[in-house]
């Protein structure tokens, strides 16, 4: 797995931010880093913590544990839902075992996320029972239900048939709307363009170039960044 070094980069509250760039650049290695998942050797990961900065990357284990918790969810490329559990529970599970909710108040937030991600009337379905990109808008209503401050989002799409994107792009742009601070790896151009605040290029582990949308779309510094979209809006 290719490494993400002399990587500098801040992301403001609110922000939304997508990384893009060929497979194996190092995005989703720079995304799992955040959430803590990815060790890093050299350099640190910080966050916001209310009254200051803290470091997840040297955080223990039930520190970690806490920040996840308080701070970050993440949606996967492959929904981690638990095939076992409702809809329902799989929005609820979290919030009993790790925020300790009582029952009623999680699936109040449950209800709540499901039904705005429009997924409320599949409560009671099993994953196995619905389509791929209704999976991933109920990944998306459980890592809401955790109500954090960012949310991380690893090419939530790339997994699902060409004609159920528009469903999970749907949420997330209203999402961004909202002013949730959103981190997003994601090859659709589309939505880069219409929702980014800022866009960063990675290239072999590195950021080549970090602007906002309009300069990277319609004027781009790298050659590298001007190959990719090339390629990527001519396909």
């Amino acid at each position: 797995v290719l490494g993400v070094h002399n990587c500098s980069l801040s992301v403001r509250e609110g922000e939304i931010l997508v990384l893009m760039g060929l497979s194996g650049s190092g995005k989703s290695t720079l995304l799992r880093a955040v959430n803590g998942l990815n060790a890093v050797c050299r350099g640190e990961v910080r966050i916001w913590d209310g009254n200051g900065m803290v470091s997840v990357t040297k955080a223990s284990g039930a520190e970690l544990r806490r920040i996840r918790r308080e701070r970050i969810a993440m949606v996967f490329q492959q929904f981690n839902l638990f095939n076992n559990l409702t809809v329902l529970n799989n929005c609820m599970v979290g919030q009993i075992k790790v925020l300790k909710k009582d029952k009623a108040s999680a699936r109040k937030t449950a209800m709540e996320y499901l039904e705005l991600v429009g997924m409320s009337q599949f409560i009671n379905a099993k994953p196995n029972q619905i389509s791929g990109g209704q999976k991933q808008r109920v990944a998306i209503a459980r890592a809401l239900s955790m109500e954090p401050e960012a949310l991380l989002f690893d090419e939530p799409t790339s997994a699902l048939d060409p004609e159920l994107v528009g469903e999970v792009l749907k949420v997330m742009k209203n999402l961004a709307r909202s002013g949730l601070t959103m981190l997003v790896v994601t090859h659709e151009m589309g939505f880069a363009r219409e929702v980014a605040n800022r866009v960063v290029f990675m290239d072999s582990g590195v950021i080549a170039e970090d602007n906002v949308p309009e300069v990277i779309f319609n004027n781009p510094a790298n050659e590298r960044t001007r190959e990719f979209l090339k390629r990527v809006l001519e396909e």
